[in-house]
């Protein structure tokens, strides 16, 4: 088939459904209604001739063709914006499209100089289009290694082969409880006991569980896949966690969160920058990469 500039943006829809998981989840990324989705997507399946996908009330779920589909787009979409950066970077000038994946609360720690990066570019161009996408942190590694994100802020302890991750700073977790818990104002003698019959929360950040070695119990009905949702749990006062430092202290200082035993529970996990190995890069990503650097005095 040939392909022209209705298909490529069918194949970006197409790509964005998957990413999220199904036609609902991707209404606010797309900005679109969800059967205008549908419509976009029906559409791509004629022009294609194949069934991309199962939907209905079983779920999302990609079929055979679908997931070649997939894996075939991302290809496709990655040649079309290097080309466009190639032919602009030919100008000598910084124009382009530059996507960044980062994990969220980033933006209430101060050593996170991300903000003070774009602002940089942005003075020098006005011809760059920025887009962020908030993630879970094993998405922004996954959003880097596939090619939807020219770069990545954000954690790992086990690094993704084909990856670059170059350290930026390093996070502090305490272990909090909120207004409510009885580890909130109890005496010093008692926590101990108290520890071990809390509900911890489950986090992404439970391939951490090994570095801490806390010895606390995380048999608990208390899952969240971001700091928020940590956060949210806690202030029920019914269970405690961990949170970075500079995100917590927002409800410290209002005297809401308390850390428990800080000298004993809370750990370090590096942030840091993450770039492809495998996708060559434009002239524009690595002026984004080298300005990163450079704010954080790398």
């Amino acid at each position: 088939m040939q392909v022209h500039d209705v298909d490529l943006k069918l194949l970006r829809v197409f790509v964005t459904i998957v990413e999220c998981g199904g036609l609902s989840a991707a209404e606010s990324r797309l900005n679109i209604g969800r059967s205008t989705i549908s419509a976009h997507l029906s559409d791509l399946e004629v022009r294609l001739g194949v069934k991309l996908c199962k939907r209905g009330r079983s779920g999302f779920e990609l079929t055979e063709p679908g997931r070649i589909t997939y894996q075939a787009s991302l290809e496709l979409l990655q040649q079309c914006e290097a080309f466009a950066n190639t032919i602009a970077g030919s100008k000598q000038q910084l124009s382009g499209r530059i996507t960044i994946a980062i994990i969220d609360t980033l933006v209430s720690d101060p050593r996170c100089k991300v903000a003070q990066a774009i602002r940089v570019l942005k003075d020098k161009s006005d011809n760059i289009q920025f887009e962020l996408y908030v993630c879970e942190a094993r998405e922004v590694e996954t959003a880097v290694a596939n090619g939807r994100s020219l770069l990545g802020i954000g954690v790992s302890r086990h690094h993704i082969r084909g990856l670059d991750y170059t350290p930026l700073h390093n996070e502090t977790n305490f272990l909090y409880c909120a207004s409510g818990h009885p580890l909130f104002n109890c005496n010093s003698q008692d926590i101990s006991r108290l520890l071990q019959r809390s509900d911890v929360i489950t986090s992404n950040y439970m391939r951490d569980k090994e570095a801490r070695n806390d010895g606390l119990n995380y048999q608990n009905s208390a899952i969240a896949y971001h700091d928020e949702g940590i956060a949210h749990l806690i202030l029920t006062g019914k269970f405690i966690g961990y949170l970075p430092e500079h995100y917590a202290s927002y409800w410290v200082d209002k005297g809401l969160f308390k850390p428990i035993l800080p000298q004993q529970y809370s750990y370090q996990i590096p942030v840091m920058l993450i770039t492809s190995k495998s996708h060559a890069a434009t002239p524009l990503a690595q002026a984004m990469v080298e300005q990163i650097k450079r704010c954080h005095l790398l």
